[in-house]
């Protein structure tokens, strides 16, 4: 089930509280990024071909944020690859055994 908690939400420590109860948040590069990162939380941030700056290059990790993951684009437009990636991540994260990938 999914729950929209976006009306509940006044500010950042009402964001912060949300996600001080999750054992994942799965984002793009937004504010819920850097505060998941900084609270120490585990949060994984898909990243276009050409992310800003601040999330350097060639690396899934970030120096800011130890709890981090990055999954980044191959190359412009190419989302497909990244989420298989999330998604075998997901699976090796949840014990569950890899999905063979298909072709299509």
């Amino acid at each position: 089930m999914i729950t929209n908690l976006g009306p509940n939400l006044n500010d950042f420590a009402d964001t912060a509280a949300i996600l001080g109860q999750l054992d994942l948040v799965v984002t793009v590069d937004t504010a819920v990024a850097h505060l998941a990162g900084a609270l120490g939380r585990k949060v994984w941030v898909v990243m276009p071909f050409a992310a800003d700056w601040r999330w350097l290059l060639n690396t899934e990790t970030s120096p800011w944020y130890p709890s981090l993951r990055i999954f980044r684009q191959p190359r412009p437009g190419a989302w497909d690859p990244v989420f298989a990636d999330v998604r075998r991540a997901l699976r090796e994260e949840l014990g569950l055994k890899p999905v063979e990938p298909t072709t299509i």
